[in-house]
Formats: structure tokens, C-alpha cells, sequence
């Protein structure tokens, strides 16, 4: 019997964050972890235990509008540059601002969290069916998948760095209510990729928004919507599966 065999893989997931249903998220992510007999999962709300981040095997996240401090950015940019890998999940590049004068703009007040994560998200266009290509069809996180609609958010996004795209999407047109509004150029926009920083890498799916009647609290009581998106779709749990199992394997 070796020495690992019946070693554990030691998972921090944080999900927190606003205006989605990070409730329901949070018990999906947790259900596919489990599905995983070795992984043993710390869950958070924040980013602030630091040295628990440090001591996991991965981290994963679903967030909107979560800022970690400038300290917490650097360990998490550490956690990645050491060797380790983070799956990062839609909203988790999100900074929002609602402007007095109408719309909502994304600062860039977490320049080191979002040059790790590869992007920061600066607007999307109303929720609509879209088509999701395979941008690497032989990468293992995607070989096998064909093209999929879904509907969901087309996530637009400023680039940091030299991605591997493994989802792509196309859209022009305007992210209506977003100070970054024009979106005219016909470019692939990543739905997911990878970001190697240092010895690891960052893994980041967009796709998966997800609102419940309450998730816009205070600004409206009562969201008339239930909206589950890509959770809706076969091929999004597939794509989680197989991020969860290469985080997984890499610690192993």
C-alpha cells in the first residue's frame, strides 16, 4: 500500500458575493465535490483566512462584487504562482458599482486579482440564447464537447495576459446599462480559459449565472424571475466534473 493512497484532496471554496443565488450555487458545487470520495471541502464567505487558502490542494470560487484586500490578492496570486490551481467561476472577476446618475460601472480597484485571474469583467448584454464553440477541442477540460446553446450572460471582459482559450463566444453590439457599452468589435469573447501564473494555473468558466426572488435585495424586494441559465444545461455540469477532477488529479 503506498504512502498516498488514501491521501485526501483538500478543497477551499468560497461562495459569496451579491445579486445571485449563491445559495443555490454553493449546494451544486458542493454536490459535485462530493462526488469526488476523496475531496474534503472548506467552505468561506470572504477571502480572509489566508493560510487556510494556502494550506488547500485547490480553491474554487463563485462570486459577484467580492473584493479581497490588497494583502489577500497577493496571497492569492501566491497560492497560484506555487504551483497549485484556482477554478474560478462566473461572477468571480466582478466589481460593480451603481452610479447615481444611472448604469453601473467595474473599477479596476483589484488590479492583482484580476492580472491572476487573467480578465476582469466589464459588462455583459442582456441574458439571450447564445452558441458556446470549443476553442481547443483536444484539451481534456473540453475534448468530446460539441457546441452548445445556452442562455446565460456573455460575459465581456478585459484580457490580462496570454489566455488558453478553451470556450469561446461572439458577440457585438452594447451591454446596455454598463459604462463599457459598445462591444462593436467581432472578436471571440472566452467563456473558458486557462491562465498559468507562475508554476499554476487559473482555470475561469463564465457561464453560469443564477438569481432567486430575493437576490437583488435591497434595490428590489421581489426579483420576478427564477433564473438558472447554464445550470440548466448538461454540458455545464460535464464542464464542472472535469474541472473539479483536473484540480483534483494535480494535487493527488
Amino acid at each position: 500500500m503506498s504512502d498516498t493512497e488514501h491521501q485526501t484532496v483538500q478543497v477551499y471554496l468560497v461562495a459569496a458575493g451579491d445579486y445571485h443565488d449563491i445559495d443555490f450555487a454553493r449546494l451544486e458545487l458542493l454536490k459535485l465535490l462530493a462526488e469526488e470520495e476523496k475531496i474534503r471541502v472548506q467552505v468561506a464567505a470572504d477571502y480572509h483566512d489566508v493560510d487556510a487558502i494556502q494550506a488547500a490542494d485547490f480553491l474554487i470560487t463563485y462570486t459577484c462584487n467580492l473584493v479581497p484586500t490588497e494583502a489577500e490578492q497577493l496571497a492569492l496570486r501566491d497560492f497560484v504562482r506555487s504551483g497549485k490551481r484556482w477554478f474560478a467561476l462566473h461572477g468571480t472577476n466582478a466589481i460593480l458599482k451603481f452610479l447615481d446618475a444611472g448604469g453601473v460601472d467595474c473599477p479596476e480597484t483589484a488590479p492583482v486579482m484580476m492580472e491572476t485571474l487573467g480578465t476582469q469583467f466589464l459588462g455583459h448584454p442582456p441574458i439571450q440564447p447564445f452558441t458556446v464553440h470549443v476553442s481547443d477541442p483536444e484539451h481534456e477540460l473540453v475534448k468530446g464537447i460539441e457546441p452548445f446553446e445556452t442562455d446565460d450572460e456573455i460575459y465581456l471582459c478585459r484580457i490580462h495576459g496570454d489566455l488558453h482559450h478553451l470556450l469561446h463566444s461572439r458577440f457585438t453590439g452594447k451591454a446596455t446599462g454598463f459604462v463599457h457599452e459598445d462591444w462593436d468589435e467581432d472578436v471571440p469573447h472566452p467563456v473558458y480559459y486557462i491562465n498559468r501564473v507562475g508554476e499554476g494555473e487559473v482555470l475561469y468558466l463564465n457561464l453560469g449565472h443564477c438569481r432567486g426572488h430575493y437576490d437583488m435585495q435591497p434595490m428590489v424586494d421581489f426579483y420576478p424571475q427564477i433564473e438558472r441559465c447554464a445550470w440548466d444545461k448538461p454540458e455545464f455540469y460535464e464542464l464542472l466534473r472535469r474541472g473539479i477532477r483536473y484540480c483534483a488529479d494535480r494535487a493527488a
